[in-house]
């Protein structure tokens, strides 16, 4: 029998949470997706003004992060030509994402779930995201 822990949804709102209070520290609405460890949606949160073909990046990122339980930019520095991860982000239907933004939840070494954020610039959604995964950890 195998025990595997989860973020509940309280967790998904506070990752929401600190995520949208860096957004709004810097100005960019955002949309902001929390998933499980097997990359399935918990919760989500489209700003106002937040970009509508954003909702399904942010989703993208945060799939990334809680199932593949790497960040997203990792996957863009060796998604290059020549490498043998060129290619991942056609893989799972499309929805890897290599697009700075998706963190894994990770809390002693262990991965709960994924945050994504999108609307903004690559960093601007790196770091909304880890504002937000800032923000979960303090609240533990």
């Amino acid at each position: 029998m195998i025990s595997v822990n989860r973020l509940s949804i309280e967790d998904a709102r506070t990752l929401i949470e600190g995520a949208r209070a860096k957004a709004d520290e810097i100005g960019v609405p955002m949309c902001i997706a929390v998933t499980d460890d097997s990359g399935n949606m918990i919760a989500f949160e489209r700003m106002n003004g937040g970009k509508a073909h954003s909702i399904l990046v942010a989703q993208d990122k945060a799939f990334t992060a809680g199932a593949a339980r790497k960040a997203t930019h990792e996957y863009n520095a060796v998604n290059t030509p020549g490498n043998l991860a060129f290619g991942i982000h056609t893989e799972a239907g499309g929805h890897i994402s290599t697009v700075g933004g998706g963190l894994p939840v990770l809390v002693g070494g262990e991965c709960l779930g994924g945050i994504g954020a999108s609307s903004g610039s690559p960093q601007q959604d790196m770091d909304v995201s880890q504002a937000g995964l800032d923000h979960f950890l303090t609240s533990l």
